[in-house]
């Protein structure tokens, strides 16, 4: 097993071997290697990579001063909530709930307050909400060289078997 200093090294250099199969999607690549753990070759010789990323924002909607301030206003109340959880459970007896409450109120006010002045100093330059992902335009599986013709055989095997097989 590696260390988890080794791994974080290793992750940031390219990647090498050699392709045994390549993907349309992940699901598929993941499946592949799988498939070859289930038949007991040493997938720690394989590589899962993407290949021609591509970042995609997707809106999700237009943002107003109404849906600025009521996201501040509960992005503050949960901070709000979670600090009022632990002061209400070292308060005096009888005075939990108040603390708690005036948490839950103060951690909204300034919630609206620091997305008020972030709002407003952008300007009305990005007035839209959006969610981004990375995808690839394909997955790789690469292997190292010793094994490579193994694993590319035993890929393609297992697709000509998933193709030929007919459900039950």
């Amino acid at each position: 097993m590696t260390n988890p200093k080794q791994a974080a090294a290793n992750s940031r250099q390219l990647p090498t071997g050699w392709p045994v199969g390549s993907f349309n999607t992940y699901a598929e690549a993941q499946t592949a290697v799988d498939n070859l753990s289930d038949r007991e070759f040493p997938v720690e010789k394989l590589t899962i990579v993407g290949v021609d990323l591509m970042q995609v924002e997707n809106i999700t909607g237009r943002l107003t001063w109404g849906r600025v301030l009521g996201g501040g206003a509960l992005s503050g109340a949960w901070m709000g909530l979670f600090i009022g959880l632990i002061f209400a459970l070292f308060a005096m007896p009888g005075t939990g709930w108040a603390v708690f409450f005036w948490s839950l109120l103060i951690g909204a006010l300034f919630g609206v307050v620091f997305a008020a002045i972030a709002y407003g100093f952008s300007g009305g330059k990005r007035d839209f909400a959006s969610a981004t992902t990375i995808v690839a335009g394909r997955y790789d599986v690469l292997c190292e060289p010793e094994l490579a013709p193994q694993a590319r055989d035993m890929i393609a095997g297992g697709r000509v078997n998933e193709q030929t097989q007919s459900p039950q």
